[in-house]
Formats: structure tokens, sequence, C-alpha cells
């Protein structure tokens, strides 16, 4: 039984390295888990001596399948309970990431079995993010970036980079939801800034950064 910290650490280097496939920094971990990067290092070492994950000094580190399997397994519980809160509890997207981040250490693997059942088997949670089955199963989703949308094109926004408070109040505010369809009318080569149009409605601005976090499918 890994402790809530451990379990946290797995999730972050699984979510970094892109489906546990490539090595992950202790700086990238650091940043991310906003810790001191000694006290990474450490817990990094920890890891690998529990065969979690292995690691190389100046290499960064990468999952094992029984560190994966365990990452996915926490990944799961978290996705699972941002829709129950959002579906079954009526709460905002933008207010369940840090309520899921304390259930998703709750141990009981029939609880979430039956949640599951509950829900009526998901496949995304409330950002589009793809829901692990119970046996460690995750759907690959072959996205692009809003900014790398070519301009005239048209295309429907399936996730969110981000689930902060600020970044999904942005949207919600702008009228940007999951299942919106994106003109991309204007690209500003000064700033990388994008003139879109929103369910052939409502015409804005948004910025690089904001098109960065934005993953869509392009219409065909």
């Amino acid at each position: 039984m890994q402790s809530h910290s451990e379990e946290n650490y797995l999730k972050a280097i699984f979510e970094l390295s892109g489906l546990g496939k490539n090595p992950v920094s202790t700086n990238a971990l650091a940043k991310t888990l906003e810790a001191k990067a000694p006290s990474v290092t450490e817990m990094v070492k920890k890891l690998s001596e529990k065969g979690l994950v292995t690691y190389e000094k100046y290499q960064g580190c990468i999952l094992t399948d029984k560190g994966s399997a365990m990452a996915l397994q926490v990944i799961r519980k978290h996705r699972l309970w941002e829709v129950f809160l959002v579906k079954k509890l009526g709460m905002g997207w933008e207010e369940v990431h840090e309520i899921a981040e304390q259930l998703e250490h709750i141990r009981s693997e029939a609880l979430i079995n039956k949640l599951e059942v509950y829900l009526g088997f998901p496949k995304y949670d409330p950002h589009g993010e793809p829901i692990p089955d119970k046996h460690g199963h995750i759907e690959q989703i072959d996205l692009l970036r809003l900014c790398d949308v070519e301009v005239n094109s048209f295309a429907t926004i399936k996730s969110v980079a981000d689930d902060s408070e600020d970044f999904l109040k942005f949207l919600d505010e702008e009228g940007i939801f999951l299942g919106s369809v994106v003109h991309i009318i204007r690209l500003n080569p000064h700033d990388g800034s994008l003139k879109i149009k929103v369910n052939h409605q409502k015409s804005m601005y948004i910025s690089r950064n904001t098109a960065e976090k934005i993953y869509v499918k392009t219409d065909e």
C-alpha cells in the first residue's frame, strides 16, 4: 500500500511522461508538485527502491509496469469522482479537481467499481480526459491543440489540458465548452493569438497560451 504522497508522485510522473512512455526530470516533477528538488529526488529514489520507477541521475525517471498500473488506478479514481461530482452533484467542472484530489486516495476497489457502474461506465471525465478501465486500459486520443489548427478550419473541442479554476471559469465566461465548434478565423503572426468564432455565433480573440491548452478534433 502506497502513501498518498507516493500516489501523487506516480500520477504526476505518468501524466508528465506522455502515458508513461518518456523519462521525467526531477525538475519537472518539482514544478508540477510544487516541491523542492531535494525532496523530489529523495521520493523518486524511494519509489525506485520499491520497484515502481527506474531512475538514473541526470536522466530522469520512468514508471515500471507496476508503477504505471498503480498510477492508472489513481487516475481512474480521480476522473470517476470528477464525473460523479459534476453529473450527480451538479458541481461545475471548475470546482471538482481539488475535491477529486482527495477522493482519489480512497482504497476500496469495490467502491470504485460500483461507482463506475452507477455512472454508466463513462469514457471521459468532465475535462475530456479518458478514464482508465479497471484493467488499466486507457484510450489513446488523437487530438490537436487549437493553436495548431489551420486558419479557416473548423474544429470541435474535446478536452482541456488545464483544469485550474481560473482557466475553466474563463472558458465558461466566454461560452467555450467541450463539444463547442470553433472556426479559426485569423492567426495573429505577432503574438500567436487567434480570432475564433464559437458555435457559429460569438467571435473573440484568445491568446496563444489559451489555445495551447485546448485540444480539438478537426472536422473532416
